[in-house]
């Protein structure tokens, strides 16, 4: 790799830690090209996005970023996994680390705070940013459904008085 290539890698890096939600640093040693291509998909498919880059050149690219404090989880191999949202690229780590035990979480950042693993799971706890839009959805749609229904029950309990007294009366 010459060196316009690895500034562009710096580049990008730089990005990647200052655009996204959530950055996991995991080990992925022992994972078979199959495995990785799967890890890779999932995160896709989520929303999320896998990066594996020299240790030396991520650190470079840290410097300054907010996420400068995970430089000391890049040693050995490593692997970034990142997403805008802050809680997908946690979610899908910990479920693949759970099912494939090669991935192995270090660590993270979200914005300028720095994660441990039980700061990366807590996180995947959490609802993405779609589960929590259709609660708020569903919490302002049910106030209407409930007046609509408050709304008809007086007609519909006139309805069934007129239908009993007509009763009555034949």
């Amino acid at each position: 790799m010459d060196r316009a290539e690895k500034e562009s890698v710096v580049e990008e890096l730089g990005q990647i830690f200052t655009d996204s939600g959530v950055v996991v640093v995991a080990h992925y040693a022992g994972l078979t090209v199959a495995e990785m291509s799967d890890f890779r998909t999932r995160m896709r498919e989520a929303g999320g996005s896998v990066r594996v880059a020299k240790n030396k050149l991520a650190k470079i690219a840290l410097d300054g970023t907010p996420s400068e404090s995970i430089a000391g989880l890049l040693e050995g191999m490593t692997v970034l996994a990142y997403s805008e949202d802050p809680v997908v690229a946690a979610k899908v780590v910990n479920t693949y680390s759970k099912e494939n035990e090669k991935l192995v979480i270090l660590g993270g950042a979200m914005g300028g705070t720095a994660l441990d693993l039980a700061g990366v799971k807590s996180v995947a706890a959490m609802p993405s940013r779609e589960e929590l839009i259709a609660d708020i959805v569903g919490l302002l749609g049910a106030p209407a459904s409930n007046l609509a229904g408050a709304i008809g029950a007086p007609a519909s309990n006139i309805a069934g008085i007129l239908s009993t007294i007509e009763e009555k009366a034949a």
